[in-house]
């Protein structure tokens, strides 16, 4: 572990200072883009949109230009890819500076991961571990909100048994990035938390409706009609993207191996209802499954069943592994290092052409599963008491 620590932090160091080493043009070394790289969207964005201008983020070559005057004319291409909700939290953030408000995001939002793990009760070695992962450090270098987004999903699969309402919340404030919590329904509906449904469904109303009054209304049509359907756009590109090297779901794995769109399709809802079966199974009442495990298996399964999902999306992939390494029942301690890793050297290995993707989430989560149900077995014949 001590090794694996060494070279994830080496690696960490390398590439924020490279990072923050700037070209003539003042990009950065590492992206050949501002060092704030993905959040300076959220930060641009927000501030167009309070200075009244949000239906520029909607026009790609009105939010291209918008972005080069204010940063650079040598910006490389961005989209606004978000639903227009995240606004909402974007907002306060563009009335400051924007080197301030990414150290707030960043920080914040890992913070906010450190709060939703401690309910899983893994120490605070095995949390501090998960909070300077290399996926962490890797969601920080692209400026992206994975830390964020894998807090609610955690957090709010963490809490539901016990505090239902809370966990409708964060899981109604997910839908800032909704393809992560395709599962979260089914973990409701197989364990009959219905609060916590009618709580997830109430909060997304009230953030549309809040985004509705702040924004105007007609943000949600634009973003169906023209933010949709250029992320799906980019998500079907054909191989290579740039972006492909940083890509670990099923479908871009498909994709990469040369599986036309209905095909890669196709494999990808095999994927999904696949990992929806193994999230009803997992949520179950009384399913001989300790909840901490329960929960780091479906944030592995999440990844597994959206098509749409990059290296900073694999926190609660870095969650998983972190609870295994302190369990007696557990992989080989080289293909936990493997995976720890992945999100550091992912792109490396990815342009040499050794597309691996979606191998570290598919199998962790398999080998999990397994586990899992192994147990369960023994301890039915057994006659221990279930956990529930």
């Amino acid at each position: 572990m001590t090794i694996v620590t060494v070279i994830g932090f080496w690696m960490a160091e390398f590439y924020l200072r490279t990072l923050w080493a700037y070209r003539p043009d003042g990009l950065s070394l590492l992206s050949h883009k501002l060092p704030y790289w993905d959040f300076t969207n959220l930060w641009a964005g927000s501030r167009m949109a309070m200075e009244g201008h949000v239906a520029v983020l909607f026009d790609v070559d009105a939010y291209r230009a918008a972005l080069r005057a204010m940063f650079s004319p040598d910006l490389p291409n961005q989209e606004w890819s978000y639903p227009p909700s995240i606004l909402l939290l974007g907002v306060p953030l563009a009335t400051l500076p924007i080197l301030p408000a990414y150290l707030i995001w960043t920080v914040g939002t890992v913070l906010c991961l450190r709060r939703a793990i401690r309910p899983l009760k893994l120490g605070i070695a095995v949390e501090l571990a998960i909070v300077l992962s290399p996926a962490v450090i890797w969601n920080s270098v692209f400026g992206q909100n994975g830390a964020l987004t894998t807090a609610l999903l955690i957090g709010g699969l963490a809490v539901a048994p016990r505090r239902p309402l809370l966990a409708g919340i964060l899981f109604g404030l997910l839908t800032i990035k909704p393809h992560l919590g395709i599962l979260v329904p089914f973990c409701l509906a197989a364990s009959g938390n219905w609060r916590a449904m009618f709580a997830a469904v109430a909060t997304t109303v009230v953030i549309a409706v809040a985004t509705g009054l702040f924004f105007g209304f007609d943000v949600w049509r634009l973003f169906l009609t023209e933010t949709r359907p250029l992320m799906t756009a980019i998500m079907e590109a054909p191989y290579p993207q740039p972006y492909h090297y940083n890509a670990v779901t099923v479908f871009f794995t498909a994709r990469v191996s040369g599986f036309g769109l209905a095909a890669a399709y196709g494999v990808q809802a095999i994927a999904t209802i696949a990992s929806i079966a193994a999230t009803v199974w997992l949520w179950w009442p009384g399913r001989r499954v300790p909840h901490r495990e329960r929960v780091a298996l479906t944030a592995v399964l999440a990844i597994l069943a959206t098509p749409y999902g990059y290296t900073y999306d694999m926190i609660g992939v870095a969650v998983a592994v972190a609870m295994l390494f302190t369990m007696a029942s557990r992989p080989p301690r080289l293909l936990l290092a493997l995976c720890w890793l992945y999100p550091l050297f992912a792109h490396i290995l990815n342009n040499a052409g050794f597309f691996v993707g979606v191998l570290v989430p598919l199998s962790l989560g398999a080998w999990m599963l397994i586990s899992i149900w192994t147990r369960g077995r023994k301890a039915e014949l057994s006659g221990e008491p279930s956990l529930a």
